[in-house]
């Protein structure tokens, strides 16, 4: 299975970057937590540097974001923010 996903880099609120990943998936069991988690890894040993990740899904025909709190409040406050996709992976 390929599953695309975002790897960007953004200027921190308090300096510096933050370096993260935004992946077009989601659980078909409801546990967004363990995809995530392993979607991230899978990224990581790939050799990005992710310090927040995501996962971007339609739900009830809206655009969710599910992960690091302070990235999907980000995601989410820019109602047209969608991601364009610079990876894929395969698992």
């Amino acid at each position: 299975m390929k599953i695309k996903f975002a790897h960007l880099r953004h200027p921190a609120v308090g300096g510096g970057h933050i370096n993260f990943a935004v992946f077009d998936a989601k659980s078909t069991n409801g546990n967004h937590s363990v995809v995530l988690k392993e979607l991230t890894a899978e990224a990581r040993r790939n050799g990005l540097k992710i310090d927040q990740s995501a996962l971007i899904f339609k739900q009830h025909g809206h655009t969710q974001f599910y992960g690091d709190k302070n990235l999907v409040d980000f995601l989410s406050t820019n109602s047209n923010w969608y991601p364009q996709w610079t990876h894929t992976l395969t698992i």
